[in-house]
């Protein structure tokens, strides 16, 4: 993100002035490969210019002087974004980096290269960690905050490079010239980051989440068999994440390798990683730090798995609602079973699943009939 290029060697095309330095609009290639093209006067950029480097990001602004200054735009190999501050060359002041689609992922303040003061990093599911960065720019120290998707539900307390160490329920209350301002519960639970392995589903299994808490709850379902179900505490916009879904860590060959009857609460996380709550936490007494594998399948669901960087859990996933969600209604999810198997042995999908497919076919051909007549 530093503007100055120290090569020597560089091969000018453009106009020259008296004493063979660039003077005008120029391309001066360097010999690490990285490229400039802007305004040159005697030999000094001055004006609009723009470096393209040899790993492909690119740096985009104003020169005085052959220094960098005011707003300019460093755009990443990857394609994501920081738009900045320069003095003298060096990133000085208020910068926003966005990723490759345009989201927001960090804001604050840049000093000499290096970020400094209160700073937020975003995630794309929609939490955020906001605090002091050390003097190394990393989110460190023990007045950092992991923010909820609501804006408002807070984890207060140390957190080491964006990763939570110990931290208090809190919530946002205001915030003065861009500066939050955090009231902590004193009674709150002490969360800390809390992995799940491949044998263990969690250190604090009875630790609800204050997030979870205030959406969902557990309830009888009204789907034939299905037992218990997830609902909603509150009415809910569509997009609002509602739950989230922890469990041990286990692959896919274990997965295909078992009864059907151990893969009740079973999702694919990743090409690696399946997310399991086997027995005996799917009852709510033995486990109660997420709920997301509460939620019940139906072909025609109301909320999604997405993905999820959770302060306490890692990257898991959870369960975010596609339309608008009534006060009470029961949270479904679209369980993605294999409906054509290619050739493999052994069924793709439990027998419930298989049942419950065909009986939607056989109404959505009904629709299709009466429509049609």
């Amino acid at each position: 993100m530093d503007s100055d290029d120290d090569n020597m060697e560089e091969v000018v095309e453009g106009p020259l002035d008296e004493d063979d330095q660039p003077h005008g609009f120029c391309t001066v290639t360097y010999s690490s490969s990285d490229r400039f093209e802007g305004l040159f006067v005697h030999g000094e950029k001055n004006g609009k210019g723009k470096f393209f480097f040899f790993d492909g990001s690119t740096l985009e602004g104003f020169y005085v002087d052959d220094a960098l200054q005011g707003q300019a735009i460093y755009t990443y190999e990857d394609g994501g974004a920081l738009h900045g501050t320069y003095a003298d060359g060096e990133l000085n002041g208020p910068a926003q980096e966005f990723d490759l689609e345009g989201h927001l992922v960090f804001r604050g303040q840049y000093k000499d290269n290096i970020r400094c003061g209160m700073c937020w990093t975003y995630y794309p599911d929609g939490g955020c960690v906001v605090g002091e960065v050390n003097k190394d720019g990393e989110m460190t120290g023990n007045a950092v905050a992991y923010l909820y998707p609501d804006g408002s539900t807070a984890l207060y307390g140390t957190f080491v490079d964006g990763e939570l160490i110990e931290a208090r329920l809190a919530t946002l209350t205001m915030r003065e010239s861009g500066r939050p301002h955090f009231t902590v519960n004193p009674d709150s639970t002490v969360y800390c980051y809390d992995k799940s392995t491949s044998s263990c589903i969690a250190g604090h299994k009875l630790f609800p989440d204050p997030y979870e808490s205030q959406r969902v709850y557990v309830g009888q379902t009204l789907i034939s068999g299905a037992g218990e179900g997830l609902f909603a505490k509150t009415e809910a916009k569509a997009d609002t994440v509602m739950a989230f879904y922890n469990g041990v860590r286990i692959t896919h060959s274990e997965v295909d390798s078992r009864d059907w009857s151990l893969n009740g609460n079973t999702i694919s996380f990743d090409d690696d990683t399946v997310i399991d709550v086997p027995e005996p936490f799917n009852l709510t007494e033995n486990y109660c730090a997420s709920l997301g594998h509460k939620a019940n399948h139906s072909f025609t669901p109301n909320c999604k798995y997405d993905p999820f960087i959770h302060p306490r859990f890692g990257k898991i996933k959870c369960i975010r609602a596609i339309c608008a969600i009534q006060k009470d209604e029961e949270l479904t999810v679209a369980y993605g079973y294999d409906h054509e198997p290619s050739g493999k042995s052994g069924p793709e999908a439990p027998e419930w699943y298989t049942k419950q497919l065909q009986e939607f076919q056989q109404r959505e051909s009904g629709k299709e009939t009466e429509e049609t007549c």
